[in-house]
């Protein structure tokens, strides 16, 4: 079985700074809300999303299914960085095993993360209102520190200068030892994070970059580090010749073909941006936070297919990440005097059917059986054990976001193996339809839109149902995955 020494994408695994209710105050924020206003346009930094001297080391929990999840993908290390909105804080190197964070950490504060996401009413709420914070706590920080060492070297007739922990969270950015990783899912976000490089001249690394193809010649001539997003569109099934979907209208529709097929064209951009990358001789990493562990070696594939190289592949997850984080002579290859890292798999790593058969973290062993061979189909029905039950009907759910629990009715109607529906909340009015839903066996995955305070999230539910209950995940890109958990109104009937 050939041997890997796998390396490290930049995954978030962290409990939320911010909770996902919009009024809920956390632990520290003040008791008082009698002026709403005065708080809105002069809230505290937590309730502002601005907490730069949050580390990863103290919010990572090493319990995170996440992590785990990656180990048995036959990742050894992690770049992880907390989770949040404007400014969430600095990221740090870790190992995939041990029982602390602590006892886990290679390398502390290897990054200030930053993101364009707005705080939920209160100042900044904008993508202008981030930018032009972003610009005053620079400033800012600049003067902290240029005050602070003028003290230091002589405090004669100087007033003490004041300790603002977020302001000396940028020092290490200011002395250029630290890059900003600044998250840029698109277009305008890639030319937002270079306007304020250009402006302030931070060292940069464009992280979960999407639409890259646009900007390609410009990152290469300054040489901007990046990591690449690993998420990819659900790849849509292709129609056997003449087959019609259930409910399809004879009728073409013109305005349709024409949003599918500009979606199939941006899907295809997204699946070969990393070969297009690769034959601009631009060294690339992978981001993994806005994307799902368990998809995450579908879409290497898929990129593969498109013109990215195995070996271009392997680099983006090994070397390529421990060079950009001064690891290099630790991690990245299997050589003496370097960290006891690797995996072996039973065929090569990107084969389609190929099965991570052990993990080696520091010399410490994680051995996985392959998956058993699905029994044969009854017919049509789905490979993968007895026949399926009707999972329709509804479920009531409680979602478990850092000890807020949010319930609400799931509905499903299940059309042999079809799906569809909807869910409602009891903290949100109204509907919301279930997108792009899936039954697979026992797995039901879907998507879902919502607007809390004028802000557009995307939920993107994982559920295994088993019997009249299910447990799963819900994740919402740049928020945080939560606990899900359901029964049937009802019983179990119809499902066993």
């Amino acid at each position: 079985m050939p041997a890997l020494s796998m390396g490290f994408p930049m995954p978030v695994f962290r409990k939320a700074v911010n909770r996902l209710h919009p009024d809920k105050q956390g632990p520290h924020s003040p008791g008082s809300r009698r002026n709403g206003q005065a708080n809105a346009a002069n809230p505290t930094n937590e309730q502002a999303g601005i907490q730069p001297e949050i580390k990863a080391r103290d919010v990572l929990s090493p319990q995170e299914k996440s992590l785990e999840d990656l180990r048995k993908l036959g990742f050894t290390a992690a770049h992880v960085v907390p989770q949040g909105r404007m400014l969430p804080g600095s990221g740090a190197l870790f190992l995939l095993n041990g029982n602390t964070a602590d006892e886990m950490l290679i390398k502390d504060n290897t990054s200030l993360f930053a993101t364009f996401n707005g705080a939920r009413g209160v100042y900044p709420s904008t993508v202008i209102g981030v930018m032009s914070k972003f610009r005053e706590l620079y400033k800012q920080a600049e003067q902290a520190k240029m005050q602070e060492a003028m003290f230091a070297a002589n405090p004669a007739g100087m007033a003490k200068p004041a300790n603002n922990k977020s302001l000396q969270a940028f020092y290490p950015v200011l002395d250029k030892k630290q890059s900003v990783y600044f998250a840029v899912d698109d277009i305008c976000s890639i030319h937002r994070a270079m306007t304020l490089q250009q402006e302030l001249g931070f060292p940069i690394v464009m992280a979960g970059l999407k639409q890259g193809w646009y900007v390609v010649d410009m990152i290469k001539s300054k040489n901007i580090p990046v990591l690449l997003s690993v998420d990819l569109p659900k790849a849509k099934e292709t129609p056997k010749a003449g087959e019609k979907k259930e409910g399809e209208a004879t009728k073409p529709d013109p305005e349709k073909e024409q949003l599918e097929a500009r979606a199939t064209e941006e899907m295809k951009k997204l699946e070969s941006q990393a070969a297009v990358f690769a034959g601009k001789g631009i060294s690339f990493g992978f981001a993994t936070y806005n994307g799902k562990p368990a998809e995450l070696r579908d879409n290497l594939r898929r990129m593969i297919k498109n013109g990215l190289t195995e070996d271009q592949a392997l680099s983006a997850l090994t070397t390529t990440p421990a060079a950009m984080l001064g690891m290099s002579q630790a991690l990245g290859t299997v050589e003496k005097g370097k960290m006891a890292n690797l995996m072996v798999s039973d065929k090569p790593y990107f084969a389609e059917k190929s099965n991570v058969r052990m993990v080696f973290v520091q010399g410490n062993l994680f051995e996985y059986e392959a998956p058993k061979a699905a029994p044969a189909a009854a017919p049509g029905r789905p490979a993968g054990g007895p026949p399926a039950a009707s999972v329709g009907g509804k479920w009531d759910y409680a979602i478990d976001a850092q000890g807020d629990e949010y319930t609400g009715v799931l509905t499903i109607t299940d059309n042999g193996g079809a799906v569809s529906g909807s869910w409602s909340s009891s903290q949100i009015p109204g509907n919301n339809p279930m997108n792009n839903p899936v039954l697979k066996d026992n797995q039901l995955t879907f998507s879902s839109q919502i607007n809390m305070q004028g802000q557009d999230l995307t939920l993107e539910f994982d559920l295994r149902i088993q019997g009249g209950s299910f447990t799963g995940k819900v994740s919402i890109p740049q928020v945080g995955t939560f606990d899900i958990k359901g029964s049937r109104q009802g019983g179990p009937n119809g499902l066993e």
